[in-house]
């Protein structure tokens, strides 16, 4: 029996009653609606008050766009709706998960490298003040995984790193930054991300963890959010097997499912072991991981079955309505299950200030909007300045100046939009000028017309002739649908690599992944920026030409367990 009384809602018995009520109330197509967390809806292609008079969703998630226009949208939506709606944004880095024109404050590694909460303070703080002002009253952060697996081409830079301890510790600083703008946290990805090398996006991935040392792991960290009163916990299209099998000894591998579907790893190990009292909601239901267990018509069914309250996203959003309303005329999904997640949804929304048993709507966009940049942007290069890491320098190339190194070959790897929700940082541009203004010659190597003399036939001496000093930047950054967040060398006789990289002096900077030495284990000088913005290329500029220190600490092993990366 859900008990509003407790946690994570503490509603007294007059909010119970309009609750209760306005459930008892509500028609079928009402409460279906409240089950979908769709995709935000454009203007300019959609009459935003006939898609909620008909869809009536409970939420409605955005991809960044102008802070303009997303205001806007938001306002004529919450204008339009009975009951006020969840708007939900991806706020892992900053304001510019929900505006074009927000803040780009920094990858949660890379908060974790500061080894200090006030920076993941500043980063919930920043993206909640930046996403409230246009009307955003949820977001999808902080991510509360642990990256134990650097080939993981998903999480990476986006978790705060391999340590539990400090997880717990980061995570939690970022949801009181949030909290400070009335941002409600949705902690995710439920059972958790990190172990497996695949993406959910693309199949089922899966924690591979036993049952214990999930509980000793992963169940801390959930246990303590829970214990915090966490109001939301987003479910992945992730397999937990070992609990599964805890919970149903006996039961046969084709009848394992993900975490997204999984009435054991929600209604047994989420609710019954942990505890956890609040909203459950999927993560995007497009993806492979989720509509590859079953067929589309059953998993949905399956997913309020199993526990979870919403379903994230739509494909056929009228088809996925239908698949909700026939398994419920047939009981294949029983009403009694639906007003419980209803109650839920009503519940967190009341709770959480989103809408108050006056019916009216709370959390309305600002009227005008200060982004407060310069200042959010001060406090991006407080973080950048402490949190730039100086992995290794074997053969002491630092500082590196237009005294030792007048020459610099400037190869540029990643850079590129491809693949599916990156943060977009480029900084090819950015860095060769940076070098450029402090009095270097510098040469971009170009992966789209190669040199074929150089590539085949130039030997050390005639590079050294061209350049005193390489320096690779590699802005691999972590996004989804992509299976790998490796190097990738250019194919033809890997001509951007450094084979000379015994020769002549070879510095190597990521401001991405930081598990880059597993493919270069040999380079003399390695540093990790973990974020591609340029408060990080000003900082490491700083850095490597020795105008301040590295003060830095890894939040992961970036040798990556091999030896020959320490030599």
């Amino acid at each position: 029996m859900l008990d509003l009384t407790q946690k994570p809602y503490y509603l007294n018995q007059d909010q119970i009653d309009y609750v209760q009520n306005k459930v008892s109330q509500m028609t079928l197509d009402e409460k279906i609606g409240q089950l979908f967390f769709v995709i935000g809806q454009d203007k300019d292609t959609v009459d935003l008050p006939a898609f909620i008079r008909k869809y009536q969703p409970g939420g409605m998630m955005y991809r960044p766009d102008s802070a303009e226009k997303i205001k806007d949208e938001v306002k004529h939506i919450q204008s339009a709706t009975k009951i006020p709606l969840f708007f939900a944004a991806n706020l892992e880095s900053g304001g510019n998960g929900i505006v074009t024109e927000g803040t780009w404050f920094g990858m949660p590694l890379q908060m974790a490298a500061t080894d200090d909460t006030t920076s993941a303070f500043k980063l919930g703080e920043v993206a909640g003040n930046e996403a409230r002002q246009v009307g955003v009253n949820m977001s999808f952060a902080p991510i509360v995984d642990i990256d134990n697996n650097f080939r993981n081409p998903i999480m990476n830079t986006r978790t705060f790193g391999s340590n539990q301890s400090k997880v717990i510790q980061m995570s939690s600083a970022q949801t009181k930054g949030l909290q400070k703008s009335d941002i409600i946290p949705v902690i995710k990805h439920f059972p958790g991300d990190g172990v497996d090398e695949r993406d959910q996006h693309l199949l089922s991935s899966i924690n591979s963890l036993s049952a214990d040392d999930w509980m000793t792991s992963y169940g801390q960290i959930y246990h303590h959010f829970i214990e915090a009163g966490i109001p939301s916990i987003m479910i992945a299209h992730i397999m937990q097997p070992a609990w599964e099998r805890r919970l149903q000894p006996g039961i046969e591998d084709k009848d394992l499912r993900p975490a997204s579907s999984s009435k054991l790893l929600i209604d047994g190990l989420l609710r019954d072991q942990l505890n956890f009292n609040g909203l459950t909601i999927t993560d995007a239901t497009p993806m492979l991981g989720y509509n590859t267990t079953l067929p589309r018509s059953e998993v949905l069914p399956a997913t309020i079955n199993a526990g979870i309250d919403m379903i994230l996203f739509n494909k056929n959003i009228d088809e996925d309505y239908a698949y909700i309303k026939e398994a419920i005329q047939n009981h294949t999904l029983p009403m009694s299950r639906v007003d419980t997640a209803v109650t839920r949804i009503l519940g967190t929304k009341l709770s959480q200030g989103v809408m108050d048993i006056e019916e009216t709507s709370l959390k309305t966009p600002a009227s005008q909007l200060n982004l407060n940049k310069a200042e959010h942007l001060r406090w991006a290069d407080e973080v950048a300045k402490k949190s730039v890491t100086l992995v290794k320098d074997r053969d002491r190339l630092l500082p590196v100046t237009p005294a030792k190194y007048p020459r610099i070959r400037l190869v540029v790897l990643g850079d590129s939009d491809d693949g599916g929700f990156k943060e977009g940082g480029h900084v090819a541009n950015a860095f060769q000028k940076g070098l450029e203004d402090q009095g270097f010659e510098v040469s971009l190597f170009d992966q789209n017309k190669l040199d074929f003399h150089e590539v085949f036939e130039e030997g050390v001496s005639d590079l050294q002739k061209k350049f005193d000093l390489a320096l690779y930047i590699a802005n691999v950054e972590t996004a989804s649908n992509q299976t790998t967040t490796r190097l990738n060398w250019v194919h033809l006789m890997a001509a951007d690599a450094p084979w000379y990289l015994q020769s002549i002096p070879t510095v190597f900077i990521s401001t991405a992944n930081p598990y880059h030495l597993f493919d270069l284990p040999r380079v003399s000088t390695f540093i990790n920026a973990y974020t591609g913005n340029q408060s990080n290329i000003d900082a490491v500029l700083r850095k490597i030409s020795g105008q301040e220190p590295f003060v830095g600490k890894s939040p992961v092993d970036p040798f990556c367990g091999d030896l020959t990366a320490k030599l």
